[in-house]
């Protein structure tokens, strides 16, 4: 709805400075866009969907109001805590254990990774990248960047640091943070999260993990490989939840072949000392000393202290805000972007969401049919352990709830010849395939499975059928090939009597 001066509602619900009355719609909007706190678009958060969006808005011409708490904070979780230093880390960590395991070809490499200089390397990754990653970098292609913290005041405006800004559109994409973990004595220890493990200036004798998730379980192998001693408390069953347990199982294994020691359904019922947890296992009571306490065990939404009360933007509790299927909250022009929706919480997940968001930027509000709507149909994710973890699509269970009629197909590489040669015989895929010849999910656990897999993304992503990996030939021997003796399973199950027969006939 307009005002008696035909001023675009999201302009009066601004309370803008004073505005000269009686001028058309296209002239009092030229007018609030040429003042120097009014934008098109205002994201706060600089992590990956907030970048995505800024950057592509600016490319198109529009002006736009980067917001987030510091220039260190700039890059969000991925650059500063997660993807970047964790994959630096594990680059490290593979490569003091590829030559820890020389042995057997004559190379007696021994001792522990000396952790500074691993630190330095984290570093010098995270700067390299800082550096198209930092305000100064952001202003010199055209976003106004702001630093500190940010709190609504309106649906189309916001405060920082006293003064207040106005936009078209917010998109939040505030991300999330290490959940806190709390236990009777945890204040006899400094309990390192993704934020502080990267900085520690020692190598652990004895690293102690609470959480059996992908974070926990990167984090514990790769210091294991570094030379520390790691034990994993678990509370439930097995580790990786959200994978297919025979496929996760592989990884443990190997892990506890590594030397890793695992506490499952178990939890720490008290820290007795800064050396030593009081833990319940299903095999009674032990103490266990550690020397460094790593926690895991889930993220907490970055929601307070946004006054979204102010914007009229609701929320289911008071962190999780509520959001629907275009990632609009319940004021539409406030978008969620990220970790902060609360579902998928991947880097390449807010990539999708920046996507969906920037499509129906452009979709006029009274076309509302052509909106997009985000569909997690086709995300994947991988576990950057040794072996890789990778999952694609949907799962068997959403499968299943569908009432999809598939095929499930298993397959262990211990004949595939490239596996032979590399020591990857353990490594296995589980694929499920629609009975008209489309992939429609599944896992593999295999070294670079997060490679491998990309075959089977594209073909399920773009809905290309399993009979088009027949037509493309593989170089031998590449690791890729086994995607193709996967496949193979398909046709075998056809090869019935009958049609042996009519085959032989035929020949």
């Amino acid at each position: 709805m307009e005002n008696k001066y035909n001023t675009p509602k999201w302009i009066s619900a601004c309370r803008p400075p004073r505005l000269i009355v009686g001028k058309s719609n296209k002239q009092l909007y030229k007018q609030i866009l040429n003042m120097k706190k009014t934008f098109d678009s205002i994201v706060i958060g600089a992590g990956s969907g907030g970048l995505n969006i800024a950057g592509f808005m600016v490319k198109a011409g529009f002006s736009v109001l980067l917001v987030d708490k510091s220039d260190a904070h700039i890059g969000g979780d991925c650059l500063n805590f997660g993807c970047v230093p964790s994959k630096a880390l594990i680059h490290v960590a593979k490569t003091v254990h590829a030559a820890k395991s020389a042995h057997q070809f004559g190379i007696d490499a021994q001792g522990k990774a000396d952790m500074q200089k691993v630190v330095a390397y984290i570093k010098s990754k995270k700067d390299f990248i800082r550096t198209h990653e930092n305000k100064a970098y952001f202003e010199s292609i055209g976003m106004t960047v702001v630093l500190g913290h940010a709190t609504f005041t309106s649906s189309h405006s916001i405060q920082v640091d006293g003064t207040e800004y106005y936009g078209k559109r917010i998109v939040l994409a505030t991300g999330s943070r290490p959940r806190t973990y709390t236990v009777k004595g945890i204040e006899h220890v400094h309990v390192l999260t993704n934020e502080t493990i990267f900085e520690i200036e020692h190598l652990p004798e004895k690293l102690l993990i609470v959480g059996g998730g992908p974070i926990s379980i990167e984090i514990g192998q790769a210091f294991a490989y570094l030379g520390s001693k790691v034990a994993i408390v678990v509370k439930d069953k097995r580790i990786l939840p959200r994978e297919d347990e025979s496929i996760a199982l592989v990884l443990q294994k190997r892990m506890e072949q590594e030397g890793v020691q695992f506490y499952f359904e178990s939890v720490i019922e008290e820290i007795q000392s800064k050396t030593q947890a009081y833990i319940k296992t299903q095999n009674g009571n032990v103490t266990h000393e550690f020397d460094q306490f790593f926690v895991a065990i889930g993220r907490e939404l970055n929601s307070e202290g946004l006054d979204l009360e102010k914007a009229g933007i609701r929320q289911h509790d008071k962190k999780n805000i509520i959001v629907n299927k275009y990632l609009e909250t319940t004021q539409k022009s406030v978008l969620l972007c990220g970790d902060i929706v609360g579902q998928h919480q991947f880097t390449h997940a807010a990539e999708l969401h920046a996507a969906v968001i920037i499509r129906n930027f452009f979709v006029p509000n009274w076309l509302p049919f052509l909106k997009k709507k985000l569909n997690t149909d086709h995300l994947a994710w991988v576990t950057y352990t040794n072996p890789e973890i990778a999952t694609f699509g949907l799962s068997k269970a959403e499968i299943e709830k569908r009432s999809i009629v598939h095929t499930v197909i298993e397959q262990n590489f211990d004949e595939d010849d490239r596996a032979i040669v590399e020591e990857g015989t353990y490594g296995k895929a589980k694929i499920f395939v629609s009975h008209d010849g489309y992939l429609l999910g599944g896992s593999m656990v295999a070294p670079n499975a997060g490679e491998l897999i990309q075959e089977f993304i594209l073909a399920e992503t773009n809905k290309i059928p399993v009979s088009a990996f027949f037509a493309k030939i593989y170089p031998y021997p590449t690791a890729s090939r086994v995607n193709k003796r996967i496949i193979s399973n398909i046709y075998k199950e056809k090869l019935t009597p009958l049609v042996k027969k009519v085959m032989k006939i035929l020949y």
